[in-house]
């Protein structure tokens, strides 16, 4: 019967994996392009689908099982919160063949066919100080399914809660509020993370990499140039970034070439790190 179960699951799950972006999720990144900087990186590429549908972009390391990045198409929202979710994995990361929805977790007995690949339950379950961060949060959402569809355990990092819940959920909230007011077209946000070499262990095994920093930058070139001053030059991109801790943990905005320098000395990024195309530039002025 765990046999049949297994062959069953293999036919009927999957997430998309590749090593190029797929068409579909171009549609999440500005001019439908990624950052720039991380080619030579082994990160995995997932188009997170959901119900049939592509949702948003991850770039995925299957060693530390922690997104590197989210990207996503900011959805007008009121901030509520999609509950009656349970967590998803994404098959395809370890299986060959499937469908592209990311699916529930599985009886604990099947985990051992994709844990070397992912995140599983379990390695958050006996976490102290740690919770589920999403990169892709649900208020940035509207419809319920694209709600649904963060919560997958590819799209979500270990936040110390006194983060979570304070400084970097009042970011989000920060961010809803400005994108939800005053632009006027679409709005790509790219969401991350650094890392310094700290893991979560599970069985004294390595299992989830910790991440130094969360950081994040939007681009609207379409925005309300009648908007408050002080709102107005966060346009037509802004980012920002903040450290993963208890304490010294406040959230500072910049500019997203101010990120952008610091992420190229705090990680891995090449000199050529790049978050947006032409640093989103509104097509009208490129030309």
């Amino acid at each position: 019967m765990f046999s049949l179960f297994f062959l069953f699951l293999l036919v009927m799950v999957g997430a998309e994996v590749e090593e190029r972006l797929l068409p579909d999720c171009k549609q999440f990144l500005y001019m439908g392009t990624l950052p720039r900087g991380l080619e030579e990186q082994p990160f995995k590429k997932i188009c997170q689908y959901y119900d049939g549908r592509p949702r948003f972009f991850t770039l995925y390391d299957t060693f530390s099982h922690i997104p590197v990045y989210s990207a996503y198409t900011f959805k007008r929202s009121d901030g509520t919160k999609k509950v009656d979710v349970p967590w998803m994995y994404e098959p395809q990361l370890a299986l060959s063949k499937g469908t592209r929805d990311m699916q529930p977790f599985p009886p604990e007995a099947m985990h051992k066919s994709f844990e070397d690949t992912q995140a599983v339950l379990d390695d958050y379950s006996d976490s102290v100080y740690y919770e589920r961060g999403q990169l892709n949060p649900d208020e940035h959402q509207a419809h319920p399914e694209d709600k649904a569809a963060t919560y997958t355990l590819t799209n979500v990092v270990p936040q110390i809660r006194e983060f979570n819940i304070g400084p970097w959920k009042a970011h989000e909230h920060t961010i809803r509020k400005r994108l939800n007011n005053y632009c006027r077209g679409t709005a790509y946000v790219v969401t991350g993370v650094t890392t310094a070499g700290h893991m979560i262990r599970r069985q004294n095994i390595n299992r989830l990499g910790i991440p130094r920093y969360l950081w994040s930058a939007y681009c609207c070139t379409n925005y309300d140039h009648n908007a408050p001053f002080d709102e107005r030059t966060k346009f037509p991109a802004f980012a920002s970034h903040g450290l993963n801790d208890r304490e010294d943990n406040k959230v500072q905005e910049m500019s997203v070439s101010q990120l952008e320098e610091f992420l190229k000395r705090v990680t891995y990024v090449d000199s050529t790190f790049q978050i947006f195309y032409d640093n989103c530039a509104p097509p009208s002025s490129a030309q």
